[in-house]
């Protein structure tokens, strides 16, 4: 599945919720499928902030570093 069809299911889903209610099965389908959403944008920002560096008026380059 990919993110945009994941997407597109948990808004479904939360069409579903306000409208008429989930299932339990529904219900823990909704919940899996945001925690996969989750993981991927951290993922995503995580990826872009290993390839972010700042740049100093000098001139030179600093790679981001995580805060403690």
């Amino acid at each position: 599945m990919t993110m945009e069809e994941t997407v597109a299911r948990i808004n479904a889903l939360a069409r579903k919720a306000k409208s008429e209610g989930l299932t339990p099965e529904e219900t823990q389908e909704r919940d899996r499928l945001r925690k996969r959403y989750i993981t991927s944008v951290r993922q995503n920002l995580t990826a872009q902030l290993d390839n972010t560096y700042l740049l100093r008026p000098d001139g030179t380059k600093e790679k981001l570093k995580p805060k403690e």
